[in-house]
């Protein structure tokens, strides 16, 4: 099968990372929440994620982006923690081209934990601009198995660095 619109292989190492945020909510049980995104159809579940825009700092666009996904209130949240360091991945060959418009290879990260002080009914997927069709709270275990597979090791890496804030 050919691949279309890759048309050759050697251009991903040129492109640059997407600079963006990632962010874990933790409820009071300790699991974190996840969605399934509205433009795929895999079971594969993510927490929120989303670019910085030019000037905006990582903890301002995690607050923002958390918002723009799950409909949460900032008064609805509290930081616990910013892992230390950026994490990165880079996207299976054939998305390079079909996301972010062909300009990035990958996403390069920040990481910040979160305890969620709402309830179930402060969370609302139907946004103005909605990315998710479902959610729900899972184990941070579970996290790897649940999630794309290219995104897994960057998933282990988060988990790392912040165990010691998770059951």
């Amino acid at each position: 099968m050919p691949m279309a619109g890759n048309s050759d292989m050697t251009d991903q190492a040129d492109l640059p990372y997407r600079p963006c945020v990632g962010v874990m909510l933790l409820n009071r049980q300790g699991q974190v929440f996840v969605g399934q995104r509205l433009d795929s159809t895999l079971e594969a579940w993510q927490m929120p994620q989303g670019g910085i825009d030019p000037g905006e700092e990582p903890l301002a666009t995690a607050i923002r982006e958390l918002g723009e996904e799950t409909g949460i209130a900032p008064s609805h949240i509290e930081l616990i923690a910013e892992a230390p360091g950026e994490f990165r991945y880079d996207l299976p060959p054939e998305l390079i081209g079909k996301v972010w418009k062909g300009r990035y290879r990958g996403q390069i990260q920040r990481w910040f934990l979160f305890r969620f002080l709402g309830s179930d009914a402060d969370v609302r997927i139907d946004t103005a601009h909605p990315e998710f069709r479902a959610w729900r709270w899972a184990d941070p275990a579970d996290l790897p198995t649940i999630i794309v597979p290219f995104k897994r090791a960057l998933y282990e890496q988060v988990l790392a660095a912040f165990s010691t804030h998770l059951g």
